[in-house]
């Protein structure tokens, strides 16, 4: 139950890393030209797919790698739950929605989604090791 724990927590940690720093820092100003886009967010909801998101994560990863769990492993498993997620986010929505530019939206997502899942892996590998 610890690991789960800390597995949140570390898909928490690795989301606001990459998420916020993109959304409110680095691509600031993209985000403020998309009209479909809150300017005051609901932290909360963002906060409770956060816990939602790492805990299916964690369960699926002590499922998948029962044994043989390393930091690579992680990261693999990372990247490959991060491309089902971000694909919607980064495909999807522009689809749905009015954006100035689909190609930089497409590589904003991306990226931050390879940032975020990339540090999450790091760290669902160190709660999961096998020590």
């Amino acid at each position: 139950m610890q690991r789960h724990v800390l597995a949140i927590v570390a898909f928490v940690v690795a989301t606001f890393i990459a998420q916020a720093l993109s959304h409110f820092v680095v691509n600031a100003e993209h985000y403020a030209t998309i009209p479909h886009i809150r300017k005051e967010p609901i932290f909360q909801l963002g906060v409770l797919a956060m816990l939602i998101q790492g805990g299916i994560l964690s369960v699926l990863f002590s499922k998948v790698f029962d044994t043989y769990r390393t930091v690579k492993n992680a990261v693999g498993f990372s990247w490959l739950m991060g491309s089902f997620l971000i694909s919607y986010i980064a495909f999807a929505e522009a689809a749905k929605y009015t954006l100035p530019s689909i190609p930089t939206w497409v590589g904003i997502e991306i990226a931050a989604g390879f940032v975020q899942f990339t540090i999450f892996g790091m760290l669902l590998g160190l709660v999961y090791r096998n020590r």
